[in-house]
């Protein structure tokens, strides 16, 4: 037969409650679960939303805020905008057509590999014999390209002589490179203004 259990008395009562008013709970009491979620770090921030993008309509024209291409200039432009580095006088009358030449070379309808060891013979023996003012003619080349997968600026030996002339052993010998004038085949020729021989008088005028 079970044992009955009785009631504490109210003097038990009240020492009872004395004792657990001074005691500690072992486990003091957790933070809500909701504030525990706001303070803890998140392990996948928000990735950010792109910007959106502006929807383009048919036969609109298109905005101008874009990008801007920048072209370069032509071969002709280039060399008009070279610094002078010889005699201005002289220099004008060489752009106006009025000093003749002392020597010419033609490399039109040579290749490159003919043209390129042509040319460094031409200048070298030219600046050797003291001549100041030589033509080279490249020719203006064809009308349009080839029609190889490679497209082909228009005159290829026009284009590439004055690299040629920048570099050596013929970069040290041009003061100046300019196109020629009309009378001496324009566009399609370059004049040469070489330098000075070491030593050289300047002859009077």
């Amino acid at each position: 037969m079970a044992r009955k259990r009785r009631g504490l008395q109210p003097e038990e009562a009240a020492l009872w409650d004395r004792v657990a008013g001074t005691a500690r709970p072992l486990h003091p009491a957790r933070k809500p679960a909701a504030n525990a979620k706001a303070e803890a770090p998140s392990a996948h921030p928000p990735v950010p939303r792109p910007a959106p993008v502006p929807r383009f309509r048919l036969g609109e024209a298109a905005p101008e805020d874009g990008p801007r291409h920048l072209i370069q200039p032509g071969l002709s432009e280039r060399l008009a905008g070279e610094p002078v580095r010889m005699d201005r006088k002289a220099f004008g009358r060489m752009t106006r057509g009025r000093l003749k030449p002392e020597a010419k070379i033609d490399l039109h309808g040579m290749t490159l590999a003919e043209a390129h060891p042509a040319l460094v013979r031409f200048v070298l023996g030219a600046h050797s014999q003291g001549k100041r003012l030589v033509l080279v003619v490249t020719g203006k080349g064809r009308d349009r390209d080839e029609g190889g997968p490679i497209p082909a600026p228009r005159g290829i030996l026009r284009h590439q002589v004055p690299l040629w002339l920048s570099q050596p052993p013929l970069a040290g010998l041009v003061l100046q490179l300019t196109e020629a004038h009309q009378r001496h085949g324009g566009s399609g020729a370059y004049y040469l203004y070489l330098r000075r021989l070491p030593g050289a008088t300047v002859p009077r005028r």
